[in-house]
């Protein structure tokens, strides 16, 4: 091997030795500080394979924009409350019953962690329409409103026609419910929310197909993570969804 080319290997050695000297430590440094972005250490794989960095989607059936159907039920104040008084506001939606045996009151524990986030936001709300109306009347959401501390002025626990609750949660949203003796508590209803905008247009992420997941799953908490089926929550999801929903 010739002396030039031993000097060749001699000024890249010298030159890695330095950039090694000078760069290497405050490369280390910029991670313990954690000054490096995450995308410059992690992958940009969403977390729980939904994206998060992208506008809310809307349901499109058959073309059309899903919007909430007109309702007009009475809460647990005795009011009547319809979907026009949610018009300005973003807010959750689920189907439950009071003496719900099994995912309800998880459900709405879910909800009080959620209204205790976004507490001082006047713009925020929830409706719970009850599907065992001819138990729950407005005394009864109202003793069942203190129970699990709802202070939210927009949070609406809704009783009314058995009929028109049925058909809002089947056709109007398409969560299941269905009056069935064999099940605890002899209802079976989604243990879904969902997510409705300013407008009265369902919102939701898209999953990794890009396609909107409509729902949210509101049977799990987030202390819990996951369920014994292995089903990661969704609340903390529904937490930063909400608020994108009150910025736009």
């Amino acid at each position: 091997m010739s002396s030039k080319t031993n000097y060749s290997y001699i000024g890249i050695a010298f030159i890695l030795l330095v950039f090694g000297i000078l760069f290497v430590p405050k490369i280390v440094d910029r991670i313990k500080n954690d000054d490096v972005a995450r995308s410059d250490r992690m992958s940009n794989t969403p977390d729980n394979n939904f994206s998060n960095t992208e506008d809310l989607l809307f349901l499109e059936i058959n073309g059309e924009t899903k919007k909430v159907p007109e309702f007009s039920f009475i809460n647990q104040d005795g009011k009547t409350i319809t979907n026009k008084d949610y018009l300005g506001k973003v807010y959750v939606v689920e189907f439950f019953f009071t003496t719900c045996p099994t995912i309800c009151p998880v459900m709405n524990e879910n909800l009080i962690q959620i209204q205790d986030r976004f507490k001082s936001i006047d713009n925020f709300g929830v409706a719970s329409f009850t599907i065992n109306p001819s138990h729950d009347t407005p005394e009864v959401l109202k003793a069942y409103a203190e129970k699990y501390g709802v202070t939210n002025p927009n949070w609406n626990m809704l009783t009314g026609d058995r009929d028109a609750i049925y058909n809002l949660a089947n056709l109007g949203f398409n969560l299941y419910t269905a009056q069935e003796d064999s099940a605890a508590g002899g209802f079976e209803h989604s243990g879904n929310f969902a997510l409705i905008d300013k407008n009265g247009f369902i919102r939701s992420r898209s999953d990794q197909f890009g396609n909107p997941k409509i729902y949210y799953r509101g049977t799990i908490t987030e202390k819990d993570k996951y369920d014994e089926d292995g089903e990661e929550e969704e609340i903390s999801m529904l937490k930063e969804d909400i608020k994108k929903l009150l910025n736009e």
